[in-house]
């Protein structure tokens, strides 16, 4: 199994949603984040400077099993994706063992 943890735009969340949706990915946690990031420059929309660091964010939490992992990873990639920067980041780490606390049933079946 695996977790997927996407940070992305707060505005392409929707779009996000019904990626995964359409792959077959259909719990997740979200919550929304703020945080810090690498940009350097500012953007200018109708004359007013704004910082990319500050645009708001949604944190996304996916568990999956791993034959899901990449059809996952390129739904998140190809719906979440404008091309500027800030678009955010995806990162993956390995679940060891996932338990239903209604059943008591252990492993993938229980995703």
């Amino acid at each position: 199994m695996k977790k997927i943890e996407a940070i992305i735009r707060k505005s392409k969340y929707s779009d996000v949603k019904e990626a995964l949706h359409s792959v077959g990915v259909n719990f997740f946690s979200y919550w929304d984040a703020t945080g810090r990031g690498n940009e350097k420059e500012g953007h200018v929309y109708r004359g007013v400077s704004y910082s990319t660091s500050s645009i708001q964010r949604r944190f996304l939490s996916i568990v999956v099993n791993d034959d899901f992992e990449e059809v996952t990873i390129k739904a998140i990639l190809d719906a979440g994706s404008t091309g500027e920067v800030g678009d955010g980041k995806i990162f993956v780490s390995d679940i060891a063992e996932c338990y239903r606390i209604r059943t008591g049933e252990k492993g993938g079946d229980t995703l």
